[in-house]
C-alpha cells in the first residue's frame, strides 16, 4: 500500500510531517512523497528520505493508494488518482456537494477529517482544535504589532505606560488561547461570548 502526500497550493502547511512517519509501522506500507512538499513549513526533503521516497506530483497522484492533504485535492488533478484511492482532507462537505459529487464520480472515496467527532477517544486527530488554537495565539501577535500602544503595563525613567485593554469575542477554543496569550503578554483581558456552550 502506497500513502501519498502532496505539495499542496496556497499553503505553508504539510499534512504529514516526518516525526508522524518515523511512529507508522505498518508493514508492507510505504510513504511517497511530492519533491519539495514540506518545503514552506521547514521540512525539506533530506527529513523525509529516511520515512518515505521523494517522488514527482503525477507519480503520487497515479500511484498512491491513499492520499493524505489538508485541503481537498485540487479538481484537475482527481482525474489522475487511481480508481479506488482513498482521500483524506478538510473537504468541507455540506459547502462542497459539486466537489463530492465529482469524486463519486471517478469512484474515489473520502475521508474528511472535520466531519471526526471531537470526543476525547479522537483527540490525536482533532485538527480543527488544533488549528483555531494557534489562530487564537497568532491573532493576538498580530494584534500586539498592529496596536499603537504596549500590551504589558511598562515602567520607564520618563513615566509609567499602563497595560492595554483586550477584548477577546469568542471564548470558543481560539478564544480561550487568545486570551491566555495576551494575558502573557501583559494585557488586561476581557472576553465576550454569547453562545450556550461557552457559557458552560
Amino acid at each position: 500500500m502506497i500513502i501519498g502526500i502532496l505539495k499542496e497550493p496556497h499553503e505553508q502547511r504539510v499534512a504529514l510531517v516526518p516525526s508522524t512517519l518515523k511512529k507508522f509501522k505498518v508493514t508492507n506500507t510505504d510513504f511517497w512523497i511530492e519533491k519539495e512538499a514540506g518545503e514552506l513549513a521547514s521540512f525539506p526533503d533530506s527529513k523525509y528520505e529516511k520515512y518515505a521516497s521523494i517522488k514527482s506530483r503525477d507519480a503520487v497522484l497515479k500511484e498512491a493508494d491513499i492520499l493524505v492533504t489538508i485541503n481537498p485535492i485540487p479538481k484537475e488533478d482527481l482525474k489522475h488518482i487511481k480508481k479506488g484511492a482513498l482521500l483524506v482532507a478538510m473537504f468541507s462537505p455540506f459547502a462542497n456537494e459539486a466537489l463530492i459529487e465529482q469524486i463519486k464520480k471517478l469512484e474515489l472515496k473520502a475521508v474528511s477529517l472535520d466531519l471526526i467527532p471531537r470526543t476525547t477517544i479522537a483527540q490525536t486527530m482533532d485538527i480543527l482544535s488544533s488549528m483555531a488554537s494557534i489562530s487564537g495565539y497568532k491573532a493576538v501577535l498580530l494584534a500586539a504589532n498592529e496596536s499603537p500602544s504596549f500590551f504589558p503595563m511598562m515602567i520607564t525613567a520618563a513615566g509609567s505606560i499602563k497595560p492595554c485593554k483586550v477584548l477577546v469575542l469568542g471564548a470558543g477554543v481560539a478564544g480561550l488561547q487568545a486570551i491566555a496569550t495576551a494575558r502573557r503578554l501583559g494585557a488586561m483581558v476581557e472576553a465576550f461570548d454569547v453562545r450556550a456552550a461557552a457559557k458552560e
